[in-house]
């Protein structure tokens, strides 16, 4: 669920500086939340051109004052900003051997791998959704996805009752300051987050979140206004060639406008008409706003927030990894693909219905499903 600041805060000058410490071991990591449906739709959607390796790097900006959202209210809790980042990236395909382990080799590419920047919602991390960041990293792209400080679950779990939720706002400028720091390690062998070196083509990001992540993404992306720290979002993201902007269960700051952007990334927004959260209106508006033909829609018919991501919908999930995947080849990698995406996301028709280009998404199609969010 998201909930947008609306206070006026200070300007304060943006400057980017990096600070990089790797955390790497050798071990197998487990599916977070694993369960019979999840495995299964897990193997069945993932690619079989690579295997998956996970790394943790941590990246400090020493440049921001950081707004506090646990205290009322809000006040500066440190002067730095320390994002955990967990990697995923091609590994070797070995038949028979774990889906992914911790610090394995790199199957290193001459110019680097397309890179996926993923920002998760509230209470959950990047590991609630590995059977779809595996997904991607099996088809050959590398995944960044950052711990945010205040909405990771082990932070909610220490907040005892705070809300903290409006964290989000320092999101943005999260994600492109993991992503320079991830460009600059891909290319400075000297970096400590050595497992980083060579593996990334600068000219081919994608950016992708979900619930509160995809509401940053949106800010990221396609907002007109500016962050808590007075910086206004089109800075932000000025000089990052994010070609695609994936929205999965977000939502707009009703107080700002969002348009298509100069640089024209592909758009694909993924919503379920039963989603307790962000109901299906809030992508269908978000959606229209965006003025543009290289843009997607894809309702899911029944299934909410959550299982969609994670894989304990199976059938749903399918028709996202499957979906999410041809997306990002096709705007990323420029595959020209027998099924077209319009196609792909319309495979299941019990399950999801997919709207291409300037076709509305018709909004009275939505249940009428109470505003409570849980995990279902």
């Amino acid at each position: 669920m998201c909930l947008i600041a609306t206070t006026r805060l200070v300007k304060s000058r943006f400057v980017a500086a990096i600070a990089v410490v790797a955390l790497l071991s050798s071990t197998v990591l487990p599916i977070t939340r694993a369960n019979a449906a999840r495995v299964v739709a897990h193997q069945q959607t993932s690619s079989s051109l690579f295997s998956v390796g996970v790394a943790r790097c941590t990246f400090v900006d020493p440049t921001r004052s950081v707004l506090n959202y646990s205290t009322n209210p809000p006040s500066v809790l440190s002067s730095a900003r320390s994002l955990v980042t967990e990697i995923r990236y091609p590994t070797r395909l070995i038949p028979g051997s774990p889906i992914q382990v911790n610090g394995a080799k790199p199957a290193r590419k001459s110019g680097g791998y397309p890179m996926i920047v993923f920002a998760h919602g509230y209470d959950v991390t990047p590991d609630t959704y590995t059977p779809l960041l595996d997904a991607w990293v099996r088809a050959g792209f590398v995944v960044v996805a950052p711990y945010f400080p205040d909405e990771s679950a082990s932070a909610v779990a220490a907040q005892h009752g705070a809300n903290t939720e409006n964290d989000l706002l320092n999101e943005p400028a999260d994600l492109t300051f993991v992503t320079r720091s991830i460009l600059q390690s891909s290319v400075n062998q000297t970096s400590r987050c050595h497992v980083m070196d060579g593996m990334v083509d600068a000219t081919e990001l994608g950016l992708v979140g979900h619930s509160d992540g995809a509401t940053a993404v949106a800010l990221l992306a396609l907002a007109h206004g500016n962050d808590p720290q007075g910086v206004a979002y089109s800075d932000l993201r000025a000089g990052l060639n994010y070609r695609a902007v994936a929205i999965l269960s977000g939502d707009e700051d009703a107080h700002l406008t969002y348009a298509s952007e100069s640089s024209d990334p592909s758009l694909l927004v993924i919503q379920s008409a039963a989603d307790q959260c962000n109901p299906v209106r809030d992508g269908v508006k978000l959606y229209n706003n965006i003025d543009q033909t290289n843009k997607w829609f894809l309702e899911l018919r029944t299934a909410h927030h959550l299982p969609p991501f994670d894989g304990v919908d199976a059938a749903a999930f399918r028709v996202v990894a499957a979906t999410s995947t041809l997306f990002f080849q096709t705007s990323l990698d420029g595959v020209i693909s027998a099924k077209s995406i319009t196609v792909t996301g319309n495979q299941s028709p019990r399950v999801a219905e997919m709207f291409a280009g300037k076709t509305r998404p018709p909004i009275f199609r939505a249940l009428n499903i109470p505003a409570t969010c849980g995990p279902d």
